[in-house]
């Protein structure tokens, strides 16, 4: 969209610079968040025993604490230089109210990525995870990629910002009713489990369907494309209780596709 707003081509080395760097910060903070998760997950036990996913890292025993922490540390060190790089090349200063924004708020994504279930005050153990979620790999990863190539903003850009991030927010809840359970049983409260099973349920169906009557609004009707997938993939939730490891890539590529899909 913001190549399309600016007249940019494939030989605009500034456009394919920002973009190249928002895609390595936006990973570089969702390994992050996922490290950090496993970690403070392990340090307070909710993992220990769980059988309705496939262990991995810590609870398989193939990575040690200290190896975990480090790894941590490494994408901090990425997230943060990536970050600077980002919005060096997007305003060739640090010295602007835009570069000061964006710096707060690459700050507290970082701080929130590393925060949801590490630290004393874990707000992915009361039930804020969906929101943050929506906040930074919705709203601040596709607006603020968005502002960072063409410097304005608009209501479609928000809209569409908030369409990508209903059904990155449906991946939590997804892994939320699957853990719902044992999450309960080690204290850990999420929004799926202040919903039930049958809520949260009605939740994942409507953060999808939102998604793409948000698209559809602003005529970005290719997007409907997705639509036998996702509605099979809500057949397979609403219809088993386990085994729903399975439909996490599912719903994470279909995501990535729909992403491509609202550029036409």
């Amino acid at each position: 969209m913001a190549a399309a707003d600016l007249g940019c081509t494939m030989y605009d080395v500034r456009f394919w610079l920002i973009f190249g760097l928002a895609i390595c910060t936006t990973l570089s903070l969702q390994i992050l968040s996922n490290l950090s998760n496993e970690l403070g997950d392990a340090l307070k036990g909710t993992d220990a025993g769980q059988k309705e996913r496939e262990a991995y890292g810590l609870q398989a025993g193939t990575i040690t604490y200290n190896q975990m922490k480090y790894m941590i540390g490494l994408f901090i060190g990425l997230s943060m230089l990536f970050g600077f790089a980002l919005i060096w090349a997007a305003f060739r200063t640090f010295f602007c109210w835009q570069s000061g924004l964006f710096l707060v708020l690459g700050a507290l994504a970082i701080v929130g990525a590393i925060t949801y279930t590490l630290g004393p005050h874990n707000y992915g153990y009361m039930g804020l995870g969906d929101l943050s979620v929506f906040l930074f790999f919705g709203l601040l990863s596709t607006a603020g990629s968005y502002y960072l190539q063409a410097q304005t903003m608009s209501w479609e850009v928000m809209a569409c910002a908030a369409a990508i991030g209903f059904p990155c927010v449906g991946v939590l809840n997804l892994n939320n009713i699957r853990d719902m359970s044992n999450d309960k049983a080690h204290g850990k409260g999420t929004f799926a489990g202040c919903l039930g099973q049958e809520g949260a349920r009605r939740y994942h169906t409507l953060l999808l369907a939102g998604c793409l009557v948000i698209f559809a609004t602003y005529g970005h009707w290719w997007t409907l494309c997705i639509s036998p997938i996702w509605i099979w993939h809500l057949w397979y939730v609403w219809t088993h209780t386990e085994k729903l490891d399975k439909q996490m890539p599912v719903l994470m590529f279909s995501t990535l596709i729909v992403s491509i899909l609202a550029l036409f």
